[in-house]
Formats: structure tokens, C-alpha cells, sequence
């Protein structure tokens, strides 16, 4: 990669905001700086998804154990529907619903209506709740879920009860155009998209839905999600309450050997976070080389 931003926060405080490189592999392009904007591929999860799933859950809206199909009745239209019938919303958020990692629905949908019938009627890879398998399907699927429960779209609840509140000012799904030369390009997509990719979400599920997705779609300057953050290390304040939080970053019981908490990863071994963040650590990676890691003993 050409460039890095990097923030670090300490209890409660901004300790580092760095940033190295460019936006290209040319020393000539645009330098990054702590207010640059990245796509955060799949950190969207957590950072967006997850926090509206808590949200709705804290305000009783949400029932971990509500069957997906009672809220996505599409769901369970497929030749698996008894299977089917027992995939609960906790599953989803564990990525232990039996959904497959990942399919390029893209490649044989061309609108939003088509591309989110294909993932309603993905073809379960296992039993659900026997494994444990990171499944953007399942994510695209519960972001509408969401949608439903609250009557509103992912973007703009998350504007008014996370972005907003929190005052990340350089965060949001589908940055307007005055925006793009503050966006670094993610990829020169000479198979699908034919152009370089800049300012719009690089995944190509999420490009097809909208740019709106419950899997990716975010965009956020590392100096946002620090103080995103800092709000969950203070126990969610204000916007969640600290059992809330508690609830989603405790890692699942089931499947046996998972290291998914809610929506969030945990530490393993192996870890995503590396080898110095405690065994309450929880984060995210995203596919554009975004991490978000936090560490609620050390206040980090």
C-alpha cells in the first residue's frame, strides 16, 4: 500500500494521529494527511451495522433470537426453507448462520432488487449454527433486516444515532463528489467497473446495491473512528449503554472454538489485533486494509 493514517487513543485521549504516503504509488499524488478519508470495506460492519443492531436492541426493538425469516420473509423462499426457518439474527451478527463466506453476486445482478434476491436465496454452506464462517452474504442480509425493524435506511439511522451524536463529521456512505479529492483510490477495477475506483465503495456487492450495505460502504477518516472509539472504551456513551456494549463484544459460546462476539472479533490465537491487546480485545479488519482494535482493560 502507498499510504497509511493511523490514530491511537489512550484513556480517553488522542495520543497519535499520523499519517504516511500518498494516495498512489507516485511520489507526485496527493499526500495523506489525518483528515484523509478511506473506504472501510468491511469495518462498516461494525462501525455502522452493528451499532444499529445495538441500537434497536437496547431500545427492545431487536430479538437476538428472532428468526431472520420472520423479518425477511424472502429468506426462506429457497429449496432449503426448514433449514432455513432456524437462522436467527444472533446467528447473522456471529457469522454462524451456515451462509457462505462470500459469492459475486455482482456478477449476475444489475440492480439492487436483483442482487439482494440472489443473497436472500444463497445456498446454506452448513447447518446453521455448527460452524462459525465470516460471511458478507449473511451481513447484506441483516442490514436489511435492520432496514425493516427500523423503517429507516442504514445511512440515515446511522447519521442521526452514531455519526451524529458522536460528531464524526468525515463519516458517511456515499461521500458527495466535493469529497473525492480528500479519498484515496482503492483499486484500478479493470474487470467490472472499467475505471479507477475513487470516492465510490469498492466492493462490487455493495457498488451494486447502492453503496449502502450492511457489509461495507463506509467511509471515515481514522481521526472519526478514534472518536468512535473512545465513545465505546467509555461504555457507549452517548449513544449505547454500557450492558448493551457488553452484550455484543463478549465472545459466543457457539459455535465450539469461535472467536465472533456479536457483529465484533475477539482475540485468538492466532489474532487479527497482533499479540499485545488483551483477551477482552475486540475489532474488526476491512478489505481495503482497514483495522480497528480495542483493548477495554488497557483503555487503548
Amino acid at each position: 500500500f502507498p499510504a497509511a493514517s493511523i490514530a491511537v487513543t489512550h484513556l480517553g485521549k488522542l495520543i497519535a494521529l499520523r499519517a504516511f504516503g500518498h494516495f498512489a504509488y507516485d511520489p507526485n499524488s496527493t499526500t495523506v494527511t489525518g483528515e484523509t478519508i478511506f473506504d472501510l470495506a468491511s469495518v462498516s460492519k461494525v462501525v455502522a451495522t452493528t451499532s444499529m443492531a445495538m441500537i434497536l436492541y437496547q431500545r427492545g426493538l431487536l430479538d437476538l433470537e428472532a428468526p431472520v425469516a420472520a423479518i425477511v420473509p424472502e429468506f426462506a423462499r429457497s429449496d432449503q426453507p426448514e433449514s432455513r426457518s432456524d437462522v436467527t439474527l444472533r446467528m447473522l451478527l456471529a457469522h454462524s448462520s451456515g451462509l457462505p463466506a462470500y459469492e459475486k453476486l455482482f456478477l449476475r445482478a444489475k440492480t439492487r432488487e436483483e442482487l439482494l434476491a440472489a443473497a436472500f436465496t444463497t445456498p446454506l454452506a452448513a447447518d446453521p449454527g455448527a460452524r462459525a464462517e465470516y460471511s458478507d452474504i449473511g451481513f447484506i442480509i441483516l442490514g436489511i433486516a435492520l432496514e425493516r425493524i427500523a423503517d429507516e435506511s442504514l445511512d440515515r439511522f446511522c447519521q442521526r444515532e452514531v455519526f451524529g451524536p458522536l460528531a464524526m463529521a468525515r463519516t458517511v456512505f456515499n461521500p458527495p463528489p466535493a469529497w473525492r479529492d480528500s479519498i484515496p483510490p482503492t483499486a484500478d477495477d479493470r474487470s467490472f467497473r472499467h475505471r479507477v475506483i475513487q470516492g465510490e465503495v469498492q466492493d462490487e456487492n455493495a457498488s451494486i446495491l447502492g453503496g449502502v450495505a450492511g457489509h461495507a460502504g463506509l467511509f471515515a477518516s481514522a481521526q472519526d473512528i478514534a472518536i468512535f472509539a473512545n465513545a465505546l472504551l467509555a461504555g457507549g456513551n452517548p449513544i449505547l449503554r454500557p450492558e448493551t456494549l457488553a452484550i455484543f463484544t463478549r465472545r459466543e459460546s457457539t459455535p465450539p472454538g469461535t472467536s465472533r462476539a456479536l457483529g465484533w472479533d475477539t482475540q485468538s490465537s492466532p489474532s487479527q489485533s497482533g499479540k499485545h491487546f488483551s483477551a477482552h480485545s475486540f475489532g474488526h479488519l476491512g478489505y481495503t486494509g482497514t483495522s480497528l482494535w480495542l483493548d477495554p482493560e488497557r483503555q487503548l
